[in-house]
């Protein structure tokens, strides 16, 4: 008999754990975002695809959005994802770093990124990093030094142009190597030579596998990027070298004046107090990958943010001709007073400022961001599961008309008005949280002072061109332009 009751008992308990799962697993469906998984193992990534190469990008979401809400689920490129165009639903994705998100990549991206690189990693160690990092890009001296530089690199890049016979120039090519040779000098200190050509062609081969085939076979795509950045590691991992050596042989060790990331870094990792002694450290033999790594984000947001300024500025001649009488005035002054320019200077021009916020916004070149949840998360009543990847619309907040009047005018004039802010959760062009990009201050600066010296040295006219949003923002033609020195220049 007491058997009998025993399993009784314990078939209700089972049969109560069952019910309680299946009433669970009902509740966390319930809670999961509407949408469709599309076509068996395609899903919808061919219409993800289709609309990235048309001239309005954010229909993908647009379209899923009005069906099935701001958060909605999808599958594309292999994974089944939500997708949050909700400012708020954002925010909390991109502020809930490590114990609720972590970052995820395509595979291809993680097999080039190095076990601590600072786009990868979570938690303290990736805080201290990039505390460190954005408190160094910060720093007056960098701003002071870093100005010179971009100003040195500009003029270069420009004096190279009027020995063109016909004075035409492809302007996404152009600003990729002023954006380049500027981000190599923060980062290692490299000038123009030998070094940096290898680092630009190789950094070139090593970017082509960022979105590729996951294949690490000899011949392939991938194996060709691997191949490329271990190449660049050479160069760095040298630079890294010499400079350990001669803090060795100085008294002050590491405590001399930071010039580069490289510098930032290895201080971190070798002169650290006891009472620090706890915290995480980047190993040493990571600081040439990290370096290496950093250059990715670099690469796409400025020359490209240059590249579109122009495009824009071409089909607006109101705002050209503004944007001319705003930095031929502060010209005239640097011309009376005999003053060298300051960061201070270009940041302080208003509608400059007003049309890199609005290029940022149209141009969408982080469009999103896309985080793995390590735990169900629950947000304005939308579930987000575990293991679940999350993509967080960056375009379709810049792109909807309620968070802009006439989105798809180009309109500088519109962060005038009252309410509009570039700190806003609907203005997230450098991402947002913990890993907010810690050089967009350095980003803004280096499109005001080329925008500055363009306008104040050259006319030009544009080609018509298109811009193609997948896999990353490019105009078709590389925006070929016909310029013609100002008199005055």
């Amino acid at each position: 008999m007491t058997w009998v009751l025993i399993g009784i008992v314990v078939s209700v308990f089972c049969l109560y754990k069952v019910m309680r799962k299946n009433k669970e697993e009902r509740e966390k469906k319930n809670w999961i975002p509407r949408g469709s998984s599309g076509w068996p193992l395609l899903g919808e990534t061919l219409d993800f695809i289709a609309c990235g190469y048309s001239s309005r990008p954010v229909s993908f979401m647009e379209k899923r959005a009005a069906l099935y809400g701001k958060v909605f689920r999808t599958h594309i490129l292999g994974k089944a994802i939500i997708v949050s165009t909700d400012p708020e639903v954002n925010k909390v994705v991109l502020q809930n770093q490590g114990n609720a998100f972590i970052p995820h990549y395509p595979k291809s991206i993680s097999e080039l990124l190095g076990k601590y690189s600072i786009l990868h990693i979570n938690g303290p160690l990736q805080k201290r990093l990039h505390a460190l990092i954005g408190g160094f890009l910060r720093s007056p001296q960098f701003k002071a030094q870093v100005t010179r530089d971009i100003e040195e690199s500009v003029r270069h890049v420009f004096s190279t142009w009027m020995q063109k016979q016909d004075r035409r120039i492809y302007l996404q090519e152009e600003s990729r190597k002023i954006a380049f040779e500027v981000m190599v000098k923060t980062l290692m200190s490299v000038g123009r030579g030998e070094d940096l050509n290898l680092l630009r062609t190789e950094f070139e081969e090593y970017c082509k596998g960022l979105i590729s085939l996951p294949v690490k076979l000899p011949g392939t795509r991938l194996y060709k990027s691997l191949k490329a950045k271990d190449r660049m590691l050479k160069v760095v991992r040298s630079i890294i070298r010499q400079r350990k050596m001669a803090a060795l042989e100085e008294k002050q060790g590491m405590n001399g004046l930071l010039n580069d990331v490289i510098d930032v870094l290895l201080r971190d990792t070798f002169e650290s107090s006891a009472a620090e002694e706890a915290q995480p450290r980047l190993p040493l033999d990571s600081i040439g990958e990290n370096v290496i790594e950093l250059m990715i984000p670099g690469e796409e947001t400025v020359p490209t943010a240059l590249t579109l300024a122009v495009k824009f500025l071409s089909d607006s001649p109101v705002v050209l001709a503004r944007l001319l009488e705003e930095n031929m005035e502060l010209k005239r002054q640097k011309a009376k007073s005999g003053d060298e320019y300051y960061w201070t200077d270009y940041v302080s021009l208003p509608f400059t400022q007003n049309v890199i916020s609005e290029t940022l916004r149209m141009g969408n070149i982080v469009n999103a961001v896309w985080r793995e949840a390590v735990k169900d998360v629950k947000i304005k009543g939308h579930l987000i599961p575990r293991g679940w990847c999350v993509l967080t619309s960056f375009s379709s907040l810049h792109m909807d008309e309620a968070n802009y009047e006439n989105p798809y005018e180009f309109n500088p004039c519109r962060w005038e008005k009252t309410g509009a802010s570039v700190n806003s959760n609907t203005f997230t062009p450098f991402g947002g949280g913990q890993r907010l990009c810690p050089g967009l201050e350095l980003s803004r600066l280096e499109i005001a002072i080329f925008l500055h010296h363009l306008v104040t040295t050259y006319r030009w006219v544009a080609e018509d061109d298109d811009i193609t949003y997948f896999p990353f923002v490019r105009l078709k033609r590389k925006l070929p332009i016909t310029i013609t020195p100002l008199v005055s220049a």
